[in-house]
This record gives C-alpha cells, sequence and structure tokens, in this order.
C-alpha cells in the first residue's frame, strides 16, 4: 500500500507540485478506505499469538521519512501483536551554511537546530485513517507535534483530536530533558516546572490521553556527588498530575545518561508511592538493555523489582523509521538475559498485557470524551 510519504519521495525528484501531491494522496486515501476490510480476527490472533507489543515506536525520523503505515501493520507479522506509532515531534533543518550538500538526517550529524513539527500528528492520523479495521486494531497512535514550553500546546492537541476523531489514544513520545537534544531546539527551553506542561498533563488527564514522557534521570556528565535535581521536580510534576496515566520513557536512562547508584530504589519508591500509582515505565531501547544487561548483577536487581511490580513496566524497542521488523526484535533479544529472570507472568504483563491493559483503557476514554465534545 501506498502512503502519502512514498508518493511525496516518489515524486519529489520530478518536481511536482504541493496540490498534485495532495491530490494524489487524496486518490490513494479513497481508493484504500473503499476496499478496507471489516473483520478484526486476525488482529486478534495475531496479538494473542504475538512475543510482544511495541510501547515506544517511532514510525518517521527527523526529517519525517520512514514506512507507510500499512506497510509497518504487515512487518509486525505475528512476531508484534500491537503497536504504538508516533512520529518524531522534532524536525532536523538543513542548514546550507553548516553542512553544504550533505542532507542530515540524525539531530548528532549537524550543528544546526531542531524545531517542532506540528504537521508530523496529520501525516499519522491520515495514514492510519487509511487503513483496513483489522490493521488500525494493531496500532495506537498518539500526537507527538506541541511543544511542551508553549502555553497554547493543549490548544493543538485538542485540536488534533477534534479534526481527527476515532483515532489518537496519548501524548508523546515528548521530551523535556534529553541529552544533546534540548539544547539543540529553537526556542524556549523545556522544564519540568513550566506550567505549560502542567497544562498539557492535566488536558491528557481530562481527555484519557496516555502521556508518554521524556525526561532524564540526570544531566549528562554531572559533577561527581552532585544530587540528580530533576528527580524532585520530575516527582513534584508527576504528584501534581493524579488523574494522568503517565509512562516514562526509559526509566529516566540514556545514551550517556547511566542509571544512578540508586536507581533500582527510585524505581521501587514509584512503584510503593500512593500518590504516584498512576505513573509507569517503559523499558524501551537498546541503549537502556546495555545497561540493564552489563553485569549479571545489574540484570538481576532490574528482574527483581520486575518481578515484584510486573503492573507497572512495559516493554517497547524506541525503533526509528525501520525498513524491517529485525530492528525491533534485537531490541527485544537485547533483553534475553532479563527475559530469563522474569516469571511467567511477570513476562507476560510487560511484554503484552500491560501494554493490552492500559491502551484500551485509554482508547475507550478518549472516544468517551471525543463523543461528549466533538461536534
Amino acid at each position: 500500500m501506498i502512503s502519502i510519504r512514498q508518493i511525496r519521495y516518489g515524486l519529489r525528484s520530478r518536481g511536482v507540485g504541493v496540490s498534485m501531491l495532495f491530490c494524489a494522496g487524496t486518490l490513494v486515501l479513497s481508493q484504500v478506505a473503499a476496499s478496507a476490510e471489516t473483520t478484526g480476527d486476525s488482529a486478534k490472533l495475531s496479538a494473542k499469538n504475538a512475543r510482544f507489543n511495541d510501547s515506544h515506536f517511532h514510525l518517521t525520523n527527523y526529517v519525517q521519512e520512514g514506512p507507510g503505515m500499512s506497510d509497518y501493520v504487515d512487518m509486525l507479522g505475528d512476531t508484534v501483536g500491537r503497536s504504538v506509532v508516533f512520529g518524531l515531534p522534532l524536525q532536523q533543518m538543513w542548514s546550507y551554511s553548516n553542512t553544504g550538500d550533505f542532507a542530515p538526517t540524525y539531530y548528532l550529524q549537524t550543528d544546526a537546530p531542531l524545531y517542532y513539527y506540528s504537521f508530523t500528528d496529520a501525516q499519522i492520523a491520515m495514514e492510519y485513517k487509511a487503513l483496513a479495521p483489522h490493521q488500525q486494531a494493531r496500532l495506537d497512535p498518539m500526537i507527538t507535534g506541541f511543544n511542551p514550553a508553549d502555553m497554547y500546546a493543549p490548544d493543538h492537541i485538542r485540536r488534533v483530536l477534534t479534526i481527527f476523531p476515532g483515532v489518537f489514544s496519548g501524548i508523546g513520545e515528548f521530551t523535556i530533558h534529553k541529552e544533546f537534544v534540548s539544547s539543540k531546539v529553537a526556542g524556549n527551553v523545556a522544564s519540568l516546572t513550566n506550567p505549560a506542561l502542567d497544562g498539557i498533563l492535566e488536558f491528557a488527564g481530562e481527555t484519557g490521553l496516555i502521556a508518554l514522557v521524556h525526561n532524564d534521570i540526570d544531566m549528562p556528565y554531572p559533577k561527581p556527588g552532585q544530587e540528580p535535581y530533576m528527580l524532585k521536580q520530575m516527582k513534584d510534576l508527576f504528584v501534581r498530575h493524579p488523574d494522568t496515566t503517565i509512562i516514562w520513557a526509559h526509566i529516566g536512562v540514556g545514551r550517556v545518561v547511566r542509571p544512578l547508584a540508586k536507581q533500582i530504589a527510585i524505581v521501587e519508591q514509584i512503584c510503593t508511592d500512593p500518590e504516584l500509582s498512576h505513573v509507569y515505565m517503559d523499558i524501551s531501547w537498546d541503549e537502556v538493555a546495555k545497561y540493564a544487561t552489563e553485569t549479571p548483577e545489574a540484570t538481576r536487581s532490574l528482574a527483581d523489582v520486575l518481578n515484584k511490580y510486573p503492573d507497572r513496566f512495559l516493554f517497547g524497542t524506541d525503533v526509528v523509521a525501520p525498513a524491517s521488523l529485525d530492528a525491533q526484535i534485537d531490541v527485544f533479544e537485547d533483553y534475553a538475559p532479563l527475559w530469563a529472570l522474569l516469571t511467567p507472568d511477570a513476562r507476560e504483563k510487560i511484554a503484552k498485557g500491560n501494554y493490552e491493559r492500559l491502551f484500551d483503557r485509554a482508547g475507550a476514554k478518549v472516544r468517551a470524551w471525543e463523543a461528549a465534545n466533538v461536534k
């Protein structure tokens, strides 16, 4: 199946105009919708027999390129039951004065800034709506194209729900503090103490949208003995929004932001604090798997807390715009030493069950909000 992005990239070099592009895109969407199947049995069977669900997946990269959504569903096969789908809210600028003819596709390939790219939400929604119902049943789209430092961000999220009802189940992944990324974003720096972020999470709670938040647990290369100031700010933020289902991406770990010495204690505190019962954590990204399996002791410590609190964690891959399913399978298998130490119940919940429970609940709440508020 041809996606709007595939049409765009196929015609870009031929000088086709924007109006012709959207005519072509509309034609494809109409043809796809007309031929949509109505059965969801195959989707349910695939999810039941799958190895995992993917709670953290980027369909597009930093220049909004990636596989078509229909192609992605085909890629899932019987290996992945369900998957979130979201783009990247940040577009990498191609500054000719910085890289010349080299067109960067990743934020570490240039010194040029990143900027928020709101059209990503429309792109995701249009491709999702073009899928057959049994394909839609495999995916849970998320809204990402907003600036978390902008007091108008909740209006953007509301507008997306109003224009594309029946599509989205959450917001994110969106970033507050992230190594090497935050400093590249044009405009105001996002902050855990910014009222704009409170407005976003408050609206997510009102609508039932899951909030997938990336916030590093510490700054890169901290001074020895330095207290990670973001921990208190983050906990205070979570406590202020008890009605919002929040997933803390990667448990705060990054490419160079290593787990803290007391990381397991922090995780366990979140799991036992009644004020944080709405907060979940994902173990996504191969960089996180690197730390989780670095030593047998590290793997055992993480397995112990996952076995003790299996309802609070989700598996995701954090793969970006893959050409095949191999990248997602690789991340899942990177965690093999961890899976081997989990009880069957914990493994089933973390790999699949918690995803289904949280996103089914979110989808029902958001559809109810849309029924009451979208005219």
